[in-house]
């Protein structure tokens, strides 16, 4: 009877609990057309929905109270309203509007904050939350998920590297900070590794000739890292993570009120890696050993009539090492145990300030100082740049015309303790620049530039540009740009696999500039469909020649690393690809692809270049699932064969890298207020360049040549405990020695 009693009461609870609950519904449009797959979410609750074909939602069993209820689709503006439940049910329809991408302002391609479909130069934008889809502790590991854009590890026990273009060296790549070129020589090697993610806005890239706005080192494309401004920052953000090798990497930063006309940004990273680990077991760390602090502040002024000026300070300490398992500081330069060991010292002040006259006139500037310590082996490097930068850049339309006049002075100050400077390399190049962009009509524009430096090294450098855009429809926009580039080659600070290792380095004349000439057609297509799905695409097709060519010659002597220019001339030509895919109900996907062809041609033979892949491929995958705070990211890249520098025809490595991928997989939850938590598997296929090799560092039990013999002409001669006739030689290195692992991470942010 007592059961009877409690069942009769229970049911009686939930009729009676049933009569105070009711329902929200209602309709999603766009446009005025019906939003399907829609998500539609309580705040605070558990309780959504997701709009049918027809748009229509319905949420039910909803308590009394007052609830603030939010509605997102992946490509449009997230729309939150307010809303009381009380005696009935609730009735409301939500207008969302597009929230495109494509329209974001961007600086980088013409010194001016111009819309990105209104840009004559094709640039693309990479945001937080790009980076976020596979968290790294430094900018050089994140852009590979960059279609056409390649981190490079130049050496497999000090781990440098730089950044490939569409298949170029990285001393033909500039990355700027905030528009200043600050990041070159000496900290082109490893300056990118203490950027902080979590203080990036957005990074723009810009694939083909910049040269004359950018200068010399602007001639196979540039990468401007843009930090946050001030005033779009949290008041407090911190993010942290480790991994299963031991890596742990943290980011915080503040922004705070100074007076009633300044703010400021601060933000530090430190990353920490002290885990050694020989998982291919040749007796040398996998991955380098990295303790790493940087430190940046970043100040806004408020000014009359809403004037510009910034300043920005970074300061940035490393102590890297690689090398065999036993080593420690106290081998550090001596022969009896091998390692590569870096102290890197750096400080960086950037700064924009407008003129207080009627004309727009920005006044630009930069300073770095840059300190190497190092050893490889027993051949110590020591080395020293500092590099300062100012320019005037005036604004200016005239009717139809877009004006950009500046003249910019570069101070280059470099010496180190090898025999290639005997003296400290010292140089100031003023330079003059214009730009003038015609608007014929709302369909067409032509862009034309021209640079002028001089440096009295070489005399006047000319390096003009022209970009025609052609926009038919409001979706479709065609570019064609063609310039010319000019590089003044510093060797040691650009191409450290001329230290490390046992190769000789041969430099066999006075090595004059390289000149480019290049050709980019790009064509840009958006498409909307009426169930709410979103379409870009996005190709490229590329044509640029190189005289006085400066690369790394490994196959006339295997034991010699030589460097002239080439008598005769190189190329780099390809397509490339890009799409990018808004589904709804939460899910996004980009594809891109690329192919191209890098050769160099001399006395009429025709070779491919070492290092340069044939094809590309990258592609990321999100999916929100609202109800449940979660959103699962996989990101991944392809990279086709590449021509690797064996020491003779004896080296049993192989030729050619095979094809081989990097994939990555996280799950984030961001259910809290403020905080998001997140974890995933990076390098899913458990891959690394050891496979199929029989070994990756030439003679890693004897780094030294102690048993090396040699004949009269110095090549090695084969003998019982060495049959290849190799030398110690760790730059056979295509891609990261870093196999599968785990991490977790725990992001909070106070707006």
């Amino acid at each position: 009877m007592r059961r009877l009693i409690v069942f009769f009461l229970f049911s009686f609870l939930q009729v009676l609990a049933a009569q105070n609950t009711y329902s929200i519904s209602g309709k999603v449009t766009s446009e005025n057309l019906p939003l399907p797959y829609t998500n539609v979410i309580l705040d605070g609750t558990t309780k959504g929905a997701i709009t049918d074909e027809n748009g229509k939602f319905i949420i039910t069993n909803v308590s009394q109270g007052t609830y603030n209820i939010a509605v997102s689709f992946t490509g449009f503006t997230t729309q939150k309203k307010k809303i009381v439940v009380s005696n009935s049910d609730v009735v409301i329809n939500f207008e969302l509007n597009q929230s495109d991408a494509l329209d974001e302002v961007i600086v980088t391609g013409t010194l001016k904050a111009v819309s990105r479909l209104e840009s004559p130069v094709p640039v693309e934008v990479y945001s937080t939350t790009f980076l976020k889809k596979n968290p790294t502790p430094n900018i050089f590991e994140a852009l590979q998920n960059v279609n056409g854009v390649r981190p490079q590890l130049n050496c497999n026990v000090c781990n440098t590297g730089d950044i490939h273009i569409n298949g170029l060296e990285g001393p033909y790549t500039l990355v700027m900070i905030d528009g200043m070129p600050i990041v070159s020589g000496l900290s082109t090697v490893y300056g990118l590794s203490g950027i902080p993610n979590s203080l990036i806005e957005q990074v723009e890239i810009v694939k083909g000739p910049a040269s004359s706005l950018y200068g010399s080192e602007a001639v196979g494309g540039l990468i401007n890292i843009i930090t946050k401004l001030p005033e779009n920052a949290p008041r407090f953000f911190a993010d942290g993570f480790v991994t299963g090798w031991g890596e742990a990497n943290v980011d915080v930063g503040f922004k705070s009120k100074v007076g009633e006309k300044a703010t400021v940004l601060f933000g530090a990273n430190y990353f920490n890696y002290s885990n050694p680990i020989d998982n291919n077991n040749d007796n040398f760390t996998d991955v380098t050993l990295q303790d790493r602090i940087s430190i940046f502040q970043k100040w806004n002024f408020e000014r009359a009539n809403n004037r510009k000026f910034s300043l920005a300070g970074r300061y940035f300490y490393e102590d890297r090492w690689g090398g065999e398992m036993q080593w420690n500081p106290s081998y550090r330069g001596g022969d009896e145990v091998y390692g590569e060991s870096i102290y890197t010292s750096r400080f960086e002040l950037l700064g924009n300030y407008q003129l207080p006259i009627k004309e727009k006139v920005n006044f630009q500037f930069s300073y770095s100082d840059h300190d190497q310590n190092s050893v490889y082996g027993n051949t110590p490097y020591l080395a020293q740049q500092r590099i300062g930068f100012g320019q005037f850049i005036w604004d200016k339309k005239v009717n139809k015309h877009d004006l950009l006049i500046g003249t910019a002075l570069r101070y280059n100050y470099y010496n180190d303790n090898t025999t290639a400077t005997v003296n400290a390399d010292e140089v100031t190049i003023p330079s003059l620049f214009i730009q003038d962009e015609i608007n014929f009509t709302k369909k067409q524009s032509v862009l034309l530039g021209m640079r002028y430096d001089y440096d009295s090294r070489h005399g006047n450098i000319f390096t003009p540009r022209i970009a025609y855009r052609f926009k038919p429809t409001e979706d479709d926009i065609i570019r064609l740009n063609a310039g010319t580039g000019f590089r003044v080659v510093n060797l040691f600070t650009e191409d450290h696999a001329a230290l490390t290792g046992s190769r000789e380095v041969v430099i066999e004349e006075a090595l004059k500039p390289e000149e480019s000439y290049n050709i980019n057609l790009n064509y840009l297509k958006k498409l909307y469909l009426n169930n709410g799905m979103m379409f870009t695409f996005d190709t490229s097709v590329w044509y640029t020649y190189f005289t006085n060519a400066i690369l790394p010659d490994y196959d006339t002597n295997p034991n010699q690393i030589i460097y002239d220019n080439l008598d005769g001339h190189s190329t780099s030509k390809g397509i490339s690809f890009n799409a990018d895919a808004v589904f709804g109900s939460g899910i996004k996907a980009s594809l891109g692809a690329t192919y191209q062809d890098v050769s160099q041609t001399e006395n009429g033979t025709t070779t491919r270049q070492i290092l340069t892949e044939r094809f590309t491929g990258v592609w990321s995958f999100s999916y929100k699932h609202y109800p449940t705070n979660l959103t699962l990211d996989y990101t991944g890249n392809i990279y086709g064969p590449m021509r690797l520098p064996l020491l003779g025809e004896l080296d049993p490595r192989q030729e050619y890298s095979p094809t081989w991928s990097i994939q990555n997989i996280q799950l984030t939850y961001d259910g809290f207020n403020n905080f998001e938590i997140y974890g995933g598997v990076k390098n899913l296929l458990n891959w690394t360049p050891n496979k199929g090799n029989p070994f990756i560092i030439a003679r890693a039990d004897d780094p030294f040549d102690e048993n090396v013999q040699f004949d009269n002409d110095g090549n090695v001669v084969p003998t019982a405990n060495n049959p290849y006739a190799l030398t110690f030689d760790p730059s056979y290195v295509y891609g990261p020695n870093q196999g599968i692992r785990a991490f977790i991470g725990l992001r909070y942010k106070l707006n």
